[in-house]
């Protein structure tokens, strides 16, 4: 387990921005990148209107798309319109970070509380997909049951809360065979604008791995005759990929609870039973408060994880425990006795040595290691890897499960029992199930889920 002296740190992460990733394919921005839309609105903008959209710029994770209806044969009542949004990747998923065009058609609803220098528009297809959702535009890693809350409006009077329904194969003209696409829905609410309630309602987006957005619906609020905007991509140049798997192996749901046994073969025969409570969730970051429930030792604590784009991360571990038991001695070997590793509860074992703990899209083969000078490594002074090994059917007191099998390979220089290899299995939308740890002092210790 991590120190205490790590935990006033933890929290700060808990609450605040993660880091950027590499380049985003659900929204790809490279330099030659077009898309071209068609976009309509069933009663402020009854004539459909194209729009080419376009990568003005990119610095680093940051990306700038530009649009325009010029040169592209519109009609004389369509929407004339230009005008940037600029993007940023980041660890948690896609986010924006400001706009400008030109001003939407006189006849459309006023989306503030004055008309006066109102930043807020919905003419453009660029428009609907940031409306109420700014950040994030979409909440990375995309994974099964996700759910998120948003703002958005230039005065963060819009809020949204978006949840990934699930993949579904859409039809638009770009792809007229049918293409999969992750299916967001997001419900809006805008108040206090002159023109409520067209800022609220329902809205769809379609979104291609390989590709971005190829469909938005919004359903604007108001009941039968409400207006209905619709963009669809009618051609781009990019090409659609087989998007990661949207499992998730490592679930954060308030309230839940995990309770495990534990033994060791030499130094933990009686066992040891630990009940895990999920009692804060916030922006993909998860507190798991600890208490034993029975067995020689005696702890309460908690754990902090993160889930981001680059994985499943411990944050903190920080745990009080008295026991009359007596442990082999854990390093870091140049770390003063107080900062010492303990092994005290089961998900001491699985946190242990690096970080991540688990991919965000885990696929088999998939593995990564320790770095020297790392912060992991300042923790743990443990050098190894973490390999994805495949899938395999596992029983445990909780139930059969078909689980995802990944194996850490892990060396605690001048510690044998914080070396050895690490055996985890991980079932679908329930996380944890089992654990094998074969130390190098000879000593085996097994993790089980109970229920």
């Amino acid at each position: 387990m991590k120190g205490v002296g790590l935990v006033a740190a933890a929290f700060v992460a808990l609450f605040c921005c993660s880091t950027a990733s590499a380049d985003d394919l659900w929204l790809p921005h490279a330099a030659d990148a077009t898309w071209t839309y068609q976009w309509s609105d069933s009663v402020y903008a009854v004539t459909p209107t194209l729009e080419k959209v376009t990568v003005k710029s990119q610095s680093g994770p940051s990306f700038v798309l530009a649009w325009t209806t010029d040169g592209l044969d519109n009609p004389a009542d369509a929407v004339s319109s230009s005008g940037t949004v600029s993007f940023q990747d980041t660890n948690s998923g896609i986010v924006n970070t400001d706009w400008s065009s030109t001003p939407p058609p006189p006849a459309f609803p006023i989306l503030c509380a004055q008309a006066a220098s109102c930043g807020n528009a919905l003419s453009s297809t660029l428009y609907n997909l940031i409306w109420g959702s700014r950040q994030p535009v979409l909440a990375e890693p995309l994974l099964q049951g996700l759910t998120w809350p948003g703002t958005g409006g230039a005065a963060n009077d819009v809020s949204s809360t978006s949840t990934y329904v699930g993949r579904e194969r859409v039809v638009v003209p770009a792809f007229p065979d049918g293409v999969l696409a992750a299916r967001v829905e997001s419900r809006i609410t805008q108040a206090g604008a002159l023109g409520d309630p067209y800022g609220s309602g329902t809205r769809t987006i379609w979104w291609v791995y390989g590709v971005g957005p190829v469909k938005i619906e919004f359903d604007h609020a108001g009941g039968g005759t409400a207006p209905i905007t619709v963009a669809t991509l009618q051609s781009t140049n990019q090409t659609p990929l087989s998007p990661p798997t949207d499992v998730d192996f490592f679930p954060f749901t308030q309230g839940s609870h995990l309770n495990y046994r534990w033994t060791n073969t030499k130094h933990l025969k009686q066992p040891e039973t630990d009940r895990f409570v999920v009692d804060a969730v916030v922006n993909g970051t998860a507190r798991l408060t600890l208490k034993s429930t029975s067995g020689p030792i005696k702890a309460v604590g908690s754990y902090g994880f993160s889930k981001r784009v680059d994985g499943i991360t411990n944050l903190w571990g920080t745990t009080s425990s008295s026991t009359k038991l007596k442990f082999p001695p854990l390093g870091p070997a140049g770390a003063a006795q107080a900062r010492r590793n303990h092994f005290v509860t089961a998900l001491d074992l699985l946190t242990f040595g690096l970080n991540p703990i688990l991919g965000a899209n885990p696929k088999v083969g998939d593995h990564w290691a320790t770095a020297k000078g790392s912060d992991d490594y300042s923790t743990y002074g443990v050098t190894g890897e973490t390999q994805v090994v495949g899938m395999q059917r596992v029983r445990v007191p909780a139930g059969s499960f078909r689980a995802l099998v990944v194996r850490s390979t892990l060396t605690q220089r001048g510690f044998p029992y914080g070396s050895g290899v690490r055996t985890a299995w991980f079932a679908a939308r329930k996380g944890l199930v089992k654990l094998v740890f074969a130390h190098g002092d000879g000593s085996i210790s097994t993790v089980e889920l109970l229920k």
